[in-house]
């Protein structure tokens, strides 16, 4: 009896956890709208083993220096000198919104001299091997760049994360690390921590660029910079590349995940929604505590069924047998039938 009774509580608070929170987490907003959802694309996310019984993958190529370990990472570069390896995806992205997150690993056993770092892009070309982090000068499109070694003197730290936005004829400014290309960049040291390291990169179509990293602890992203009013080539494909010289480090890909940004209705009333009644949404200070008492009746509802449901029960298997008959039943259902060939549910 008392399992019974403890199977039918933890349901009870399971379904409870399980509610959702009426105010929906944070939302991204694009002026008036809203990055409502997200669907993750296939054709542009890559995980572990990677490759296929054919040692192939049917969305994404790898090439010069890459290897694949099917069950740590896809290894751009070894942590030797003059090393050079890419991944690109095999077709464009067509999403109009989207979002990319990427874990990858920078590591080496050097503590003073180390570089030169790796690039992630979203270019009009690809698999066009060169002198910018392993893929060629004068590129269409954005490319953000790893950088793990200094050229020049910065007021700044390294690594560092830098983004350019190339036109198809300007170069990049080797020299002084991208200092003349810049659109956006941040300090942050992405090299050989004990935590997981991802980059995320939020693009909305001719609204913003936003990247954000993880390299402190799991799930702790930090803001390292936001473009507004920018616009990326509209079918771009996605890759990463990276290169050692006479420095080095090891240049690890563990996964990418890409996903389709949907955006809320241009048309939608939010304000009829707000205008009042039980289930409107109230301001964002009031969400937590609405939330929680809406959450609160709806559990208090299942209890109030569970225990009618349980007494139910109890009235049942007391006098059900003798409604049936009576003798040679023991907890019964009120159906006659005996101890061992009773009915379990």
């Amino acid at each position: 009896m008392l399992t019974r009774w403890s199977t039918v509580f933890f349901f009870a608070f399971a379904l409870f956890g399980a509610l959702p929170c009426v105010s929906g987490g944070t939302d991204t907003k694009v002026n008036d709208r809203t990055i409502e959802r997200t669907l993750q694309l296939r054709t542009h996310s890559i995980h572990p083993p990677y490759i296929d019984e054919d040692l192939q993958n049917r969305w994404w190529d790898f090439g010069a220096d890459a290897y694949i370990n099917t069950n740590k990472h896809i290894r751009l570069t070894r942590a030797v000198p003059s090393q050079m390896g890419w991944l690109w995806s095999r077709v464009p992205l067509t999403a109009t919104n989207y979002v990319i997150e990427i874990e990858f690993k920078v590591s080496g056993e050097s503590t003073h001299l180390f570089g030169d770092g790796m690039a992630i892009w979203l270019t009009k070309e690809r698999t066009q091997p060169g002198p910018v982090f392993g893929n060629k000068d004068k590129f269409e499109g954005l490319g953000i760049f790893l950088d793990t070694y200094a050229n020049s003197r910065h007021p700044y730290g390294f690594p560092r994360i830098m983004a350019m936005l190339g036109d198809g004829q300007t170069e990049y400014d080797q020299a002084h690390d991208g200092d003349a290309n810049s659109i956006g960049s941040c300090s942050a040291m992405f090299r050989r921590t004990n935590a997981v390291t991802k980059l995320k990169i939020t693009y909305v179509k001719d609204n913003y660029l936003d990247v954000k990293v993880q390299y402190k602890a799991w799930d702790d992203w930090t803001d390292c910079f936001r473009v507004d009013g920018i616009s990326l080539p509209a079918t771009p494909f996605v890759g990463i590349s990276a290169l050692t010289g006479e420095v080095y480090d090891a240049h690890d890909v563990i996964s990418i995940s890409t996903w389709s940004a949907i955006l809320s209705s241009k048309d939608a009333q939010r304000d009829k929604l707000s205008s009042g009644g039980l289930f409107s949404r109230p301001p964002p200070g009031q969400r937590s505590w609405f939330s929680f008492f809406i959450r609160l009746f709806l559990f208090a509802g299942v209890c109030v069924g569970v225990v009618y449901g349980y007494k139910a029960y109890i009235v049942k298997s007391r006098f059900g047998s003798f409604a049936a008959g009576g003798s040679g039943t023991f907890g019964g259902f009120g159906d006659g039938y005996g101890y061992n060939s009773r009915r379990r549910f």
